[in-house]
């Protein structure tokens, strides 16, 4: 079981490295559906487990020049405050039912979906922005959206660890349609580090982290998310929308079913 983990971790490391998206989306599943952990220790876990595996993403982006530190500031601004929020209101109301997690599981399939549209359509998309530059948002308009998706990224990863990847990417594409892929992974990788960190000490708070666990999984990720995320650049673009998509196509399905 041990190796299992291991090498569980080092795949989605890999898998995030090289696209940005599918820990949080891929993770959690596979603890609770494969290996039967609790949902609330895999969630608590998985976000401990995201913090430190895209630290190690975030240095190798930076050394590739892949993060635009603007955007991660704008969503940081949204997305921490946002966190905090939701952990004390975890600890005030306790657990949330089943009716309003399957919401938000199908609200972040949903949005899973529109990231595939928008990265296999990304050309035609430039080319309509280009053509139609009206509809494009500019200045102070552009940084408020970003500032108001981090908070509702902030609130679903703090409730459910997903979101951080999956749907970051998603309103990447849409709010900043010319970022090249490997833009985009690191871009939605160095966000994710202060907000899966301060979602994870809540956790901690909360008592729902297994730390064995936990470190059996850093064990792979590591080294995973520090190969794909230094790879990143060196992939053909084509190649990695590609991936991006089959991996967030394989995502959806798996939070729908």
């Amino acid at each position: 079981m041990t190796v299992s983990y291991v090498v569980s971790g080092f795949a989605v490391g890999l898998l995030v490295g090289l696209t940005g998206v599918g820990g949080g989306s891929l993770m959690t599943p596979l603890l609770t559906l494969l290996f039967g952990i609790h949902p609330s220790v895999a969630v608590g876990t998985d976000l401990a487990f995201a913090a430190a595996t895209k630290t190690a993403g975030t240095f190798a982006h930076r050394f590739k020049g892949t993060v635009r530190w603007d955007i991660v500031r704008a969503l940081s601004y949204g997305a921490l405050p946002a966190a905090l929020i939701t952990t004390l209101s975890l600890k005030h109301f306790g657990a949330i039912s089943d009716e309003i997690s399957g919401i938000i599981r199908y609200s972040i399939a949903i949005s899973v979906f529109l990231t595939v549209i928008a990265l296999l359509f990304k050309a035609k998309l430039q080319a309509w922005l280009n053509a139609h530059p009206e509809r494009q948002l500019q200045g102070a308009q552009l940084r408020n959206a970003t500032i108001l998706a981090g908070a509702v990224l902030g609130t679903l990863v703090t409730i459910s660890s997903i979101g951080a990847g999956a749907v970051g990417a998603t309103l990447l594409v849409l709010l900043y349609p010319r970022l090249s892929p490997a833009e985009i992974a690191g871009t939605d990788i160095a966000y994710a580090v202060p907000l899966t960190a301060i979602a994870a000490l809540g956790h901690w708070w909360l008592g729902s982290i297994n730390w064995e666990l936990l470190a059996m999984l850093l064990l792979g990720s590591l080294p995973g998310i520090t190969i794909g995320s230094l790879a990143a650049r060196a992939v053909p673009e084509k190649f990695l929308r590609g991936l991006l998509a089959i991996t967030l196509t394989s995502v959806a399905v798996k939070l729908i079913w």
